[in-house]
């Protein structure tokens, strides 16, 4: 049926409506009695009014509302998702005007594709430049910070997040991930005062043109670890501050380890004085009085020998303590056994052409081991092995006993002397110029194992056996989906929560900062006791998704999961056992979010979870809070299904690592970003006009 029928239609039925209604009317006014024909009069009203309501119900169903939903879905492609496609509903027009627009979306998308690799190719030259400024900075052993006038962060590497996120210890929270992140700001990283004042030195040497533009100095940071910092002023074309960038070494442990070597030299010092000045006298008295009697003179000379010993034994504890204390700069990583045993073997073979067999170790053996140490102290060995006893075929051997892995170098034992084997444990690893001034068993020691040599009649063969300690890295936590997303909740305000900031409303969506975050449970109702097992977040900054700022951490819950949420998550008892409670984690997650505005679905649900937590752990979250539920309803009043999946598959995103507290932060924070400019179309760009939107939806108006 065309348009123009169907409004021809509506008006000759409202006409027909009222002409009858005033037949009916006169017909009742000008009768005394009500009769037949004013009981048929209002039968025929009535078959006319049902008439009427279900042309205008199919109407609404077949031309409006589906003229609603192509103008959402037109706007999806046209905004966000170019792959998306309408799939034609509806009477022949309008499945015509939806094939049309499928049509015109396949034209679009072949140009946005032209256009962006017109792009890529254009950006190719910088995103080659930029690359390679980042591996550089990766690659720095020193911190580096670039930041605008204001102090905020604008570029840092991996070495600067590691000197300045929290000082290692038992609150330490391996998921944290420090707080070191793009638009945070240095000074509550660092001293304010002194950082400050660096940038008044240098500005005035700048106008002077006075001295080097670059200022050092050491300060404390917020972590108590101490820094050396070099801070260099970042100007433009005019000489105006722009910003400014910081190297940082940590010097802590320099300091402490020179402050107690400071203290040995001084005991060592003042020892050493009080025994020779026993001795000086002793020899003084017995050359100012030679007739001397025998008695006096042998005391004397028992003064000589006694200082003497005292004097040896201080030199040795001093020496002692002195490689005690340079050990303890040692720092041992974790590896898999047969990642060692690789290393070795391609060592033994490139650089001594020595044929290397390996016995594989059992699966999953983890190591506790200075690589290069180890790697260097086997390779002395074989070079060693291969000059004097003509050895060149040997085999790696490596296996677990107890809390120590055996590791083994054996060969074919001819007539291999073995009192020359055992001097080699205490001589310098060094062969050709290359190696460390340690011994092969001080590289024991520092593992806090043992070294030996033994020849084996039986197998007519010898070895070095070096025991080296094992571990066991923090497991890997694996996750079997058999849900979907968990059901809308509402028992949470998001529109009037504490502390909000009226500055922060103004501004656009696009340059404010977020953290995306999710939790997953022991089960769905936080009201009755239920607990969070994980948070996950993503912080977002000038509208990128940053991956390398991430929050991930499990948390004891101190109560039984129930099967349904792990079906759900897939986490189960024994990967919380020995996790933090959520005492020690949620105000790691309040720093990590604070000045953010928290992004998160179905965000009643967690915002409920970390209400419940205040009077506990004395964290409060007062941020503004968006929610993508709410905000695609926003977008999509007229089309179906809101949850996560739905949303992504809408908008064209690839789900990946659902059910995990980090992977669903990561989808939401992908979903916001496309969400956006969908908005700004309705003219919603501000954190005001988004809050408010999401209030007027249905969603929000559900409560329980």
């Amino acid at each position: 049926m065309s348009r123009s029928r169907l409004e021809l239609i509506l008006k000759a039925a409202n006409i027909g409506l009222v002409m009858l209604g005033l037949v009916a009317a006169a017909l009742i006014f000008n009768s005394t009695t009500v009769g037949d024909w004013a009981i048929w009069l209002l039968l025929l009203l009535i078959v006319l009014l049902l008439a009427l309501a279900f042309t205008l119900n199919h109407f609404f169903q077949d031309y409006l509302f589906v003229a609603r939903r192509l103008v959402e879905e037109m706007s999806l492609i046209l905004s966000a998702n170019p792959a998306h496609r309408i799939s034609p509903t509806g009477p022949s027009e309008m499945r015509q005007l939806a094939q049309t627009a499928n049509n015109f979306a396949d034209r679009f998308q072949i140009l946005l594709a032209d256009e962006d690799d017109k792009i890529r190719r254009a950006r190719a030259d910088l995103e080659e430049e930029k690359n390679r400024l980042s591996v550089l900075m990766s690659e720095l052993t020193e911190g580096v910070l670039v930041c605008n006038i204001e102090g905020q962060i604008l570029l840092y590497n991996s070495r600067a997040r590691q000197l300045l996120s929290q000082t290692p210890g038992p609150e330490t929270l391996p998921g944290a991930g420090g707080f070191v992140g793009l638009g945070r700001s240095v000074f509550g990283l660092m001293d304010r005062h002194a950082i400050t004042y660096a940038l008044e030195n240098l500005l005035y040497r700048s106008q002077k043109q006075n001295g080097p533009l670059v200022s050092q100095f050491v300060t404390a940071a917020a972590n108590g670890q101490l820094m050396r910092a070099r801070l260099a002023l970042v100007l433009d074309p005019q000489q105006a501050l722009r910003g400014f960038i910081l190297t940082l070494e940590d010097i802590t442990r320099q300091l402490q380890t020179s402050h107690r070597r400071d203290m040995l030299l001084q005991a060592l010092t003042e020892g050493v004085r009080a025994s020779l000045g026993s001795i000086r006298a002793a020899i003084e008295t017995i050359r100012e009085y030679p007739e001397m009697d025998e008695a006096k003179l042998e005391q004397l000379r028992h003064v000589i020998y006694d200082e003497s010993l005292t004097l040896s034994t201080r030199l040795n504890q001093t020496t002692a303590e002195y490689a005690e204390d340079l050990k303890t700069d040692w720092q041992l990583e974790e590896m898999l056994g047969s990642d060692l045993l690789w290393a070795i073997q391609h060592r033994f073979e490139d650089k001594l052409g020595v044929t290397t067999t390996l016995e594989i170790p059992e699966a999953n053996l983890w190591l506790k081991v200075d690589t290069y140490a180890v790697v260097q102290a086997l390779t002395y060995l074989m070079a060693r092995l291969k000059a004097e006893c003509d050895i060149r075929q040997v085999t790696l051997c490596l296996k677990a006993s107890g809390r120590f892995a055996v590791l083994d170098l054996l060969w074919p034992d001819g007539s291999t002397d073995m009192e020359m084997l055992w001097s080699w444990q205490n001589q310098a690893l060094i062969t050709e110029g290359e190696g460390m001034p340690l011994t092969l068993r001080e590289v024991a020691e520092r593992h806090g194992g043992e070294v030996w040599c033994q020849a084996d009649p039986a197998s007519s063969s010898a070895y070095f056996r070096l025991l080296l300690p094992t571990t066991q890295p923090k497991p890997v936590r694996s996750v079997s989906i058999s849900q979907e997303s968990r059901p809308e909740y509402y028992d949470f305000d998001l529109f009037h929560q504490p502390g909000q900031k009226p500055e922060l409303d103004q501004r656009p969506l696009s340059e404010l900062t977020y953290t995306v975050f999710d939790t997953e449970t022991t089960g769905l109702s936080p009201s009755d006791g239920d607990e969070i097992i994980s948070i996950g977040a993503v912080r977002i900054v000038n509208s990128r998704l940053l991956r390398q700022e991430i929050f991930d951490q499990l948390i004891d819950p101190r109560r039984a999961i129930s099967r349904e949420s792990i079906n759900i998550h897939g986490i189960s008892p024994d990967m919380l056992q020995g996790q933090p409670t959520i005492e020690q984690v949620l105000p790691q997650f309040c720093r990590f979010s604070e000045d953010t505005v928290l992004v998160a679905h179905n965000a009643a649900f967690d915002m409920r979870l970390l209400q419940l937590k205040e009077a506990q752990t004395g964290v409060k979250f007062i941020n503004p809070v968006l929610d993508t539920l709410l905000l695609s309803a926003v977008i999509h009043p007229n089309l179906e299904g809101h949850s996560l999946e739905a949303i992504a598959r809408r908008l064209g995103i690839t789900i990946i690592g659902r059910h995990t507290s980090l992977g669903d932060a990561i989808l939401t924070g992908e979903i916001f970003l496309k969400l956006i400019p969908l908005l700004a179309e309705r003219g919603i760009v501000t954190l005001q006009a988004a809050r408010a939107a999401a209030q007027e939806t249905y969603y929000a108006r559900l409560s329980y």
